[in-house]
């Protein structure tokens, strides 16, 4: 298993329950928007049943086709929102795990760095918390390095290891942007399962 597979497998099994409860409104909103076309869609076919033969056929092919994009339009947006909100969740339920777990995401976010060395930034909040054998576990995922006692808010969670000019992003928010694609399909799967 790549180091990128254990990531997802470690953003998966911090979001299941909120993947579920988010499939659940999901769910919900998509029954209603298809509620609200196929209504749409009767109003539109008791109009163009009024109209002649051959002006009737050619609405009821027109209407069809606007009905069936606007669903696949309302569907779609339903679900970039979803997908949205649940990257949102992922991101803040990784960011408000205890201590404990939250800097053994840390170590594993580290040890696919590989054997590299360097200061480690952190924020104010995980300077503040930050165990007392951080640099030990960090050496224990390959990472030499130095803690900085100046914190950099700049890094809203996880850690940057920098070497000069060369820094490596190890912040959540990277992280997930970085695998949003993957995160996005795995979401996608779960989520909106037909």
């Amino acid at each position: 298993m790549s180091s990128g597979e254990k990531i997802l497998s470690v953003i998966r099994a911090d979001s299941e329950e909120t993947i579920a409860e988010i499939k659940k409104q999901s769910e919900e909103k998509r029954q209603a928007i298809l509620s609200k076309a196929d209504e749409k869609a009767k109003e539109i076919a008791q109009t163009a049943q009024i109209k002649k033969a051959e002006l009737t056929d050619r609405l009821k092919k027109s209407n069809q086709s606007r009905i069936e994009l606007e669903k696949r339009s309302m569907v779609l947006k339903t679900k970039r929102e979803e997908i949205e909100k649940a990257v949102r969740k992922i991101s803040d339920s990784m960011k408000n795990l205890n201590d404990e777990a939250y800097f053994r995401l840390i170590y594993r976010l580290a040890s696919t760095l590989g054997k590299k060395e360097g200061v480690i930034l952190l924020n104010t909040r995980d300077l503040k918390r930050v165990p007392k054998d951080f640099l030990s576990e960090m050496a224990k995922s390959g990472i030499t390095a130095t803690l900085s006692n100046v914190p950099d808010d700049r890094i809203d969670s996880g850690f940057v290891l920098k070497n000069g000019d060369i820094e490596d992003n190890m912040s959540f928010d990277a992280i997930i942007a970085e695998k949003r694609e993957a995160i996005e399909d795995v979401i996608n799967r779960e989520l909106f399962k037909d």
